[in-house]
């Protein structure tokens, strides 16, 4: 059987843990290349032997997002790599702490606009610019139902989703006519990392949480790996400025 994603080169932000870990394999099974880009070595590294001890192609890229200097390093290892760009999966992101605007410092609002949004903004950017020469490509944003509704607690969060959201939306619009398909995924609470502090909770949240998720679970990376190889794929060719939600049902109440 042919795999969605043969001879294809795909970058994946954030992708030592998580969700863009869950990406990197899901892209690698069907056919990719895949560039692991992430500030963690170790972790990135381990991703890429574990791929690679598969048969997989993989390299890794070191990458802060929030550096406009290390993605723009980070981009040009991969291009001296593989020559090109295919897809690219802007993933990596921040949750920040649970705070009220007002407990919000100007440290915390910055650190969580840098990444989630600059650094979302900063990949967009030069991934376009290698994929207009080249004849197109696909982008997928991850942005987050908290980019669709409001989260108490987490603005600065919100906001950064919200913006990925309009990012979106704007760069599809944009590059629709050089054949550049950029859509972003928004995903509930998935049992990642980043959400490693609800196993810890002893004040309830996790159980708030789960009681807003009509299927009564949290998500799997992995479920949300197969939305975007699905989006990079010639199966969604007409999909376009897309906010996919995956959140068992959470933005339906």
């Amino acid at each position: 059987m042919e795999k969605l994603l043969n001879n294809k080169i795909a970058l994946v932000t954030g992708g030592a843990s998580g969700i863009g870990r869950a990406c990197a394999f899901a892209l690698v099974e069907e056919g990719a290349s895949v560039a692991v880009c992430d500030r963690n070595e170790e972790a990135g590294t381990r991703v890429v032997d574990e791929i690679t001890s598969r048969d997989g192609d993989a390299m890794f890229c070191a990458m802060d997002v929030a550096a406009v200097d290390s993605v723009n390093a980070g981009i040009d290892a991969v291009i001296a790599r593989y020559g090109r760009i295919n897809c690219a999966f802007n993933n990596a992101g921040v949750a920040g702490d649970d705070r009220f605007i007002a407990d919000t410092t100007d440290a915390e609002w910055e650190k969580i606009i840098g990444i989630n949004l600059t650094g979302v903004w900063s990949c967009l950017r030069r991934e376009i610019q290698e994929m207009l020469p080249r004849g197109g490509g696909t982008i997928v944003n991850t942005a987050s139902v908290a980019g669709l509704v409001g989260w108490r607690g987490g603005a600065a969060y919100s906001a950064t989703k919200h913006a990925v959201v309009g990012l979106t939306k704007s760069a599809a619009l944009e590059y629709a006519r050089h054949n550049i398909r950029v859509n972003a995924v928004c995903p509930g609470v998935i049992e990642t990392p980043m959400a490693a502090v609800l196993q810890q909770d002893t004040g309830g949240l996790r159980e708030r949480l789960l009681r807003k998720h009509p299927q009564g679970r949290f998500g799997q990376a992995e479920e949300i790996a197969e939305a975007v190889v699905w989006l990079f794929s010639d199966r969604s060719s007409f999909t376009n400025g897309h906010t996919l939600t995956i959140d068992g049902g959470y933005t339906a109440r």
